[in-house]
């Protein structure tokens, strides 16, 4: 068998390590992942839920011109949380990391839910942000620390299972109790969810106490405030530039300049720091580095499909937005399905070469929208976003859990924290990077300044003619022949970064 060989029957031989956690009844092991799925269709629903609901929010507080730090506020607080929860995790344990902030997240669904302007809301949301961190990277991690090598594909097919479920069910759920109900049942309902959720996490998730006589973990704080400082300045600067301000003005060129200062800033303390929030081993093995890499490029990948794909589907194919939701939801069926399938791939021809074989279809997959007829019927986006869904499937799993399979208990949370970071950040950059693209081609074919929501808003008004529609429909093919490019570089990344065996240990 070639690749890597899946050992069992091994425990790691790090002392006094919670790796005991896998040795748990099958039934405490049943009520904690039950726990681990509550907690995170919390972040997952998150995602979407509040998308449906922005009119009548903006209806009862105002703040249309602000309303975007809705979402883009809470995504800067959960990506640059990211880190820090996951160097927690490896120092005190998973479970106070995923206790405390699921009680931050849903302090801050409170919150949301009394809020008294839209100020107050976009506060409350960064709240929410900054719980929402520790649950996405901790849940990642608890996953493989309770299930051995060969059984991580069923725990890791389970939470996309939820994020599949999540992305078609929170569009829906947020329109139906914004219009039946009250938007601030949005944030409430993750109450009892949540509720439910700390009580068997505390009840059943039990790992091993420190003895007094241990020495006392050592955090870095400054590395925590600098990675908090940093991250906010330049993610905030890639979000708002070009949107609330133009890319060469004084507030992005500070932004950035103090952002790329506190790169600097960032790197030498963490040299000096006896733990570091963000360890160096983590860019120095091949392995995480790949991984790192073309989780970055997914991140970059996945916005061509959730941004653009929809106003595709009403503007160009003139879809209700029923209809083109549907188009898009198609990927979170094949996904979950070529990822719970992917281990009998991965257990034969490696981790490393699974994951290109993914990425490399999903590189022609994304090549092949553009070639689209214009203006086409729905069945044809709809089958390419079907297969590029058990692409990325047989892409992303095998990459996680291989790369959480080379590292020990304590440091599996680091790991697993930097991955997900790297693919939380190309997310937002993507999003920044490719709506200046679709705004540059739409200003180009229609001969003066472009921008893809006017016209969009236009073309659902029935007030625009054909040209446009092909201006929107050539912004599209653009877009993603970016995402290609985007895969194609992680296709390189793993070709020429990550060994061709993961060094894995033994379970």
């Amino acid at each position: 068998m070639q690749g890597e060989r899946i050992p069992v029957g091994e425990s790691e031989t790090k002392p006094a390590t919670p790796e005991t956690v896998q040795r748990a009844g099958t039934d405490r092991r049943g009520a904690v992942v039950a726990a681990l799925m509550l907690v995170m269709s919390l972040a997952a629903l998150e995602a979407t839920i509040v998308s449906t609901a922005v009119p009548q929010i903006v209806g009862d507080l105002g703040g249309f011109s602000v309303f975007s730090w809705l979402f883009s506020g809470y995504l800067l607080a959960v990506t640059v949380t990211l880190p820090v929860y996951g160097k927690l995790s490896d120092t005190f344990g998973r479970k106070p990391v995923l206790v405390a902030g699921t009680v931050v997240f849903l302090l801050g669904s409170l919150l949301c839910s009394l809020a008294w302007n839209m100020a107050a809301l976009i506060a409350f949301r960064i709240v929410q942000g900054l719980g929402g961190g520790a649950l996405q990277g901790t849940v990642q991690t608890l996953a493989a620390d309770l299930y051995p090598l060969e059984e991580r594909p069923k725990i890791q097919a389970k939470i996309s299972t939820v994020w599949a479920t999540s992305a078609v069910a929170g569009p829906a759920l947020g329109g139906v109790l914004a219009a039946y109900a009250d938007w601030r049942w949005i944030f409430l309902i993750n109450l009892p969810l949540g509720a439910l959720a700390l009580w068997l996490l505390v009840r059943h998730l039990h790992e091993p106490q420190r003895h007094k006589g241990d020495p006392r973990p050592r955090i870095d704080w400054a590395g925590a405030l600098t990675v908090f400082a940093c991250g906010g300045a330049l993610l905030t600067a890639v979000v708002q530039g070009g949107v609330a301000w133009p890319w060469l003005s004084w507030p992005s060129l500070t932004l950035l300049g103090t952002g790329l200062a506190l790169v600097v800033a960032l790197v030498v303390i963490e040299r000096r720091a006896a733990e570091p929030i963000i360890p160096g081993w983590v860019w120095r093995r091949r392995t995480i580095a790949a991984v790192n890499l073309a989780l970055g490029a997914l991140g970059f990948v996945m916005v061509a499909p959730t941004v653009f794909l929809p106003t595709y589907a009403q503007s160009v194919l003139g879809l209700a937005p029923i209809a083109a939701g549907f188009v898009l939801s198609v990927w979170t069926l094949s996904w979950p399905l070529s990822a719970a399938l992917s281990q009998h791939v991965y257990r034969r021809i490696g981790f490393r070469n699974t994951a290109v074989l993914g990425i490399g279809a999903a590189t022609l997959l994304l090549g092949a929208f553009p070639l689209l007829p214009y203006p086409g019927e729905p069945w044809q986006p709809t089958l390419l976003m079907l297969l590029l869904g058990g692409a990325l499937g047989l892409f992303q799993l095998p990459l996680i859990v291989g790369v959480q399979s080379t590292v020990g208990w304590a440091e599996r949370g680091t790991t697993t924290a930097s991955v997900l970071f790297c693919r939380q950040t190309g997310q937002t950059v993507g999003a920044a990077i490719f709506g200046a693209v679709a705004n540059g081609v739409l200003a180009a074919r229609l001969g003066g300044a472009g921008d893809l929501d006017a016209v969009t808003r236009a073309l659902d008004s029935g007030a625009t003619s054909d040209h446009v529609r092909r201006a929107v429909a050539d912004a599209v093919h653009a877009v993603y022949l970016g995402a290609a490019v985007a895969a194609a570089l992680a296709f390189l990344a793993l070709l020429l970064v990550a060994p061709r065996r993961f060094p894995v240990l033994k379970d």
